[in-house]
């Protein structure tokens, strides 16, 4: 009885379904003879008119080039990244074996049916009814609604969705083939055949995560869709109708690998060949030749990630980092990331192989991937002055993203030291001195001159620092106190701007910082684009004027093109194009470009910056640098020798190296002679790496004359030493700082001056010396006398004013001859000079003038006897 029931309600299904098929094959008849719709077409009312054909998900490539003028033209590629490997195609790319395979052995009625085959879905249907589950029978056009509709649900974000969606997409169903059929039917009154096959092979699965005929093609043969022959061909096609069962990626397998000939995927293909011969797609000798060919795939891996870009992974990583940050790739960070990995992206980039490949082997060649104890870093980048093309970006460590990879050694890594931590995972580094470069803006911004002079003398009470922004700060009390010296020692007490700059002089900033705004140097740094990596706030205290905020090496790449690009700085771009699907260019981020300070300011700093390249701290990168063009450069080494810098900048390209500590407290001096890095200095890699880094940017890309800086800039205003004698010494004191000098105690001289009180100073009040230079001032000790004007008296008066009390000096005399009669014996001049300070008894010369004749002249007084 179960069986006779079972029998009878499967008949009326059937006759259900019958008419329903029948409704399906008339459909696209009806729509497009204009006939109006019955009611047995009105079933499907509630369902989508058409299915609406979406961007497939596709391979995104990221490539770089040895020529930026041609950057398709000498393209290389990087990685490539996918969720799904595919390429999409154009009809006329593809094979026409490929679709006749697919025709054939898929829907041998695809030209004639609309979008439904009545027959193949009859029988597919008595099958569902009478066992409650499906079976074949889709058209092309159902397997590619199929496949549209499991693509739709790969796209959603939230997984129990996405998961519904593909349930709904796949579940073996009479509701759910029925809407695929409606669909279908849509689909064939919107599109053309060709262009429903051409969807159809290229969103279709060739197992794994292959999808489309072109990724196909080269995966299992290395060769593209319009070049397969035909037996490769059929192979290809035979995959979709069971991807697990007949790829052909896995040549241990028992049923389907190279040791029985494929076998699986080789009586599908055989039996589409036999398809194909029997609708005439192909002749019979070549059909007899497609038997007889083995199954030899050429599996070719794409590449996928940045681990597969070698030397270039931290750029490649760095590339993608901006296309899933930037809002110029969509809203959120999914949008971003989906429209990356699906969205069939060729992106091209502004990374210089020529170039990285110099500094690549630079740092190899002077800094280790791995060192002992001690975790050692290198890092160089590279920015085009004018443009902020990134065209180096190197560090001495291997890329891996795979922690288990990371275990093996330390000389693999994720983080890229050369970018901030949003665009690859680092936190930064001290640049030590080369952020002086900021409070030198600064110094030329506020009107200050090159060769103005400030205490330089090291102390821990520098007292208060003006900062409007957070209120005066004062660190005397600090503990430990705020101390800081210089890495030479040098000991002068009054350094000028210039000579900081050249010889790097840390309490000659700080003398600059205490003249000017705390806030103010923070923000000219930050006009140069400069800000922390971790994303905070920079900090303004003191001591970050010589450089300890945490810096990307890119930020203070693109500060320095900035200073070199005569105070433009634009911000640092690392794709020049993104090529989509269509043949499209689609937007990418541009660099932003301001004007930092002033092209004067610029021209000032440049002045300075060029002679720490000639006669400072960076000679030796200058010296080894060839062609040896124009060039700026500072130098920065953080406490302890931890990290040292070399970065500087022709009118073409800026260069940041850097030897760091990337981890751990292990740390060397790199100044110790304990240590070495592949045996040399550790302390001078930087001048090592950065002049091969340069020799190479300069041939490439040249460099001008940096402008001239003007007499302002450079010489500080010469202005009178104000006259303090007899003053007090704390009023002195006040009286010469508030004329921007400064004030140095010479200790107590011998003057007629009260006691304590200013006796005199060097230079003399009165004369005139440029601002921030040294006035020194003693004290007089009371004791003194002044010496008595004795000018044109005679000897004897002159000697009893000089010896009577309270001079009592001794008198010596010398004579001078002179032809003025009137001068004769008396006082012409006298050592030390009238008025000056001395102490009695002290010695005193006096110059008598003694008359002499004058010579007479030729042919006068003497009568020779000789006539004319």
């Amino acid at each position: 009885m179960s069986g006779a029931l079972g029998g009878f309600l499967g008949l009326v299904g059937m006759s259900a379904v019958a008419g329903i098929l029948v409704t399906a094959a008339v459909a696209p008849a009806v729509a497009l003879s204009g006939i109006a719709a019955t009611n047995t077409i009105n079933v499907f009312d509630n369902l989508p008119e058409y299915l609406s054909i979406d961007r497939l998900a596709q391979k995104s490539n990221i490539y770089a080039s040895t020529n930026a003028e041609d950057p398709v033209g000498t393209r290389v590629l990087l990685a490539s990244f996918y969720e799904q490997n595919r390429v999409d195609v154009p009809s006329d790319a593809i094979s026409q074996f490929v679709k006749d395979a697919a025709i054939a052995g898929e829907d041998p009625r695809f030209m004639e049916h609309g979008g439904v085959d009545v027959q193949s879905s009859f029988n597919g249907a008595v099958q569902t009814l009478a066992g409650g589950g499906t079976r074949g029978g889709s058209s092309i056009t159902q397997q590619y609604v199929k496949n549209v509709l499991i693509q739709k649900c790969e796209v959603m974000t939230d997984a129990d969705a996405a998961d519904a969606c593909y349930d709904d997409a796949t579940l073996p169903t009479a509701d759910r083939k029925l809407r695929e059929m409606r669909l279908a039917i849509g689909i064939e009154k919107e599109y053309e055949k060709a262009d429903i096959l051409r969807g159809y092979l290229n969103i279709a699965g060739y197992g794994g995560t292959v999808y489309g005929i072109e990724a196909a093609a080269n995966y299992y043969f290395n060769t593209n869709a319009l070049n397969l022959t035909l037996p490769q061909a059929a192979s290809l096609v035979a995959i979709v109708n069971n991807p697990v069962k007949f790829q052909l990626d896995r040549p241990d397998s028992e049923t389907n690998g190279a040791a029985n000939g494929y076998a699986a995927n080789k009586v599908r293909r055989d039996y589409i060949l036999n398809e194909m011969l029997k609708y005439d797609k192909i002749a019979q000798a070549d059909y007899d030749a497609a038997i007889a060919a083995p199954i030899e795939p050429v599996i070719t891996v794409p590449s996928t990630g940045c681990q597969t870009a070698g030397d270039n992974a931290f750029f490649c990583d760095y590339v993608t980092k901006i296309l899933k940050n930037d809002v110029t790739f969509g809203a959120t960070e999914e949008e971003r990331i989906d429209n990356f990995t699906r969205g069939g992206f060729d992106v091209y980039t502004t990374l210089d192989l020529e170039l990285q490949a110099t500094a690549v082997a630079a740092l190899n060649a002077n800094v280790p991937k791995t060192y002992n104890d001690w975790n050692v870093g290198g890092v160089v980048s590279s920015v085009q002055v004018g443009t902020g093309n990134v065209l180096v970006m190197t560090q001495n460590k291997d890329y891996s993203q795979d922690p288990a990879v990371q275990a093996t050694g330390a000389n693999y890594t994720s983080i890229n030291y050369n970018t901030d931590f949003a665009y690859g995972g680092s936190g930064g580094f001290q640049p030590g001195s080369t952020y002086k470069v900021f409070t030198l803006a600064e110094w030329l911004k506020e009107g200050h001159a090159l060769t103005e002079r400030v205490d330089s003398r090291r102390k821990s009470n520098w007292g208060n620092f003006q900062d409007s922004c957070l209120g005066v700060k004062n660190y005397d009390n600090d503990t430990p106190p705020f101390n800081p010296r210089n890495d030479s020692n040098e000991s002068g007490t009054n350094y000028s701007a210039l000579q900081s700059t050249t010889g790097s002089i840390n309490t000659g900033f700080i003398g600059m910082a205490k003249k000017l705004d705390l806030c103010g140097i923070r923000k000219t740094a930050e006009n140069f684009g400069v800000h922390r990596a971790d994303g905070n706030a920079l900090d303004q205290g003191a001591a970050s004027v010589i450089g300890t905020n945490e810096i990307a090496p890119l930020t203070m790449a693109v500060a320095f093109a900035g200073i070199a690009n005569n105070g433009m700085t634009c911000s640092a771009v690392a794709i020049t194009k993104i090529i989509g699907t269509d043949g499209t260019e689609l937007p990418i981020p541009a660099s932003n470009c301001q004007q930092s300070v002033e092209p004067s300011v610029a021209a000032g700093m440049q002045y300075a910056m060029k002679t720490v390249m000639t006669n400072g701290t960076a000679t030796d990168s200058n010296r080894n640098t060839t062609p040896r063009l124009p060039m700026i450069g500072k130098t920065g080494t953080t406490d302890g020798a931890k990290d040292t810098w070399m970065s500087g900048a022709t009118t073409k390209v800026a260069t940041v190296v850097g030897v760091v500590n990337v981890g751990g407290n292990n740390w060397k001096s790199q100044r110790s002679s304990r240590y070495n890095l592949l045996g040399k200095y550790p302390a001078t890699a930087r001048h090592r790496i950065w002049p091969i880094v340069m020799s190479a940017a300069n041939a490439k890309y040249g460099g001008d004359d940096f402008p001239e800086a003007s007499s302002s800039v450079i010489n500080a205003v010469a202005v009178p030493v104000p006259d303090v004698r007899g003053k007090s010494m704390a009023e002195a004191k006040t009286t010469i700082e508030a004329a921007g000098f400064l004030f140095v105690d010479g200790g107590v001289t011998s003057s007629e001056m009260p006691a304590g009180t200013v006796a005199n100073t060097d230079p003399a009040g009165g004369a005139a010396s440029t601002r921030g230079a040294t006035v020194t001032a003693f004290s007089s000790d009371g004791t003194g006398v002044v010496i008595p004007a004795v000018i044109g008296k005679t000897e004897a008066d002159a000697r009893t004013a000089l010896t009577a009390a309270p001079y009592g000096f001794s008198v010596a005399k010398l004579e001078q001859a002179t032809t003025d009669k009137a001068q004769d014996g008396k006082v012409v001049a006298i050592q030390p000079g009238e008025g000056t300070a001395s102490r009695p008894g002290d010695g005193v010369t006096i110059v008598i003038g003694k008359y002499t004749a004058p010579a007479a002249a030729d042919g006068q007084g003497t009568d020779t006897g000789k006539k004319g």
